[in-house]
């Protein structure tokens, strides 16, 4: 038992929220490259998520203090209405960039499908890197490190990261113990929330994916 000179300390919860849909959300691999905006339907899944995120910081738990977004347009424009929701302002974060896809950055999932190397990507992703990009772990690495860093910044409360589908994957899966070449066994959907709590145990996956309220997530 806690005494009343140690009382336990919080976890840190991460929000990790992926940006809404885009006119070419499925369709290209767009990475990095600017002037790629939400879609009507995007702007209305931010609003949604904004809804969700607020509902939970008005329950009186764990309310998000920040809100942080990679540099990229569709995460800017997601992460707006969450941060107006919550009388906050939107910080840049470099590390919830999407991955460094390269050469491959802007071609259609279509065409990349039927190159050799798809196999790998979806099945072994741990060993490879994308041509004049990133690799796979190295995203991995990125991206946990900026979550630590906001971990740190913000000790036992409660943080919004709004990134892209393969590095939140990558977060919760090293979250989970889960080695790298199965992390395309998860899904992250547009402006979907995926909950990662960080105390002096380690980190537990508190939510993947989720769609849902926000309000009965079980955080210790």
């Amino acid at each position: 038992m806690a005494s009343r000179q140690n009382p336990p300390i919080r976890p840190t919860v991460v929000l990790l929220v992926r940006h809404g849909k885009t006119p070419t959300t499925g369709k290209v691999l767009p990475g990095r490259a600017g002037g790629l905006h939400l879609s009507d339907e995007g702007q209305a899944q931010a609003d949604a998520v904004a809804a969700r995120i607020g509902a939970l910081a008005e329950s009186g738990r764990y309310g998000p203090v920040a809100v942080y977004a990679s540099p990229l347009e569709r995460t800017a424009e997601t992460a707006r209405p969450i941060a107006k929701r919550l009388g906050l302002r939107v910080r840049s974060d470099r590390g919830l960039l999407e991955c460094e896809f390269g050469a491959w950055t802007g071609a259609k999932l279509s065409v990349l499908a039927k190159k050799p190397e798809w196999t790998q990507v979806q099945r072994s992703p741990s060993g490879f890197r994308f041509p004049g990009g990133e690799s796979f772990l190295e995203m991995q690495a990125r991206i946990t490190s900026a979550i630590a860093r906001l971990v740190a910044l913000h000790p036992g409360e409660a943080v919004v990261a709004v990134s892209h589908a393969d590095p939140i994957k990558a977060a919760v899966a090293a979250a989970a113990g889960t080695h790298l070449d199965l992390f395309q066994r998860l899904t992250i959907s547009p402006c979907s929330v995926s909950a990662l709590a960080y105390s002096q145990a380690g980190p537990h996956v508190l939510a993947v994916n989720s769609t849902g309220a926000l309000t009965e997530l079980a955080i210790a």
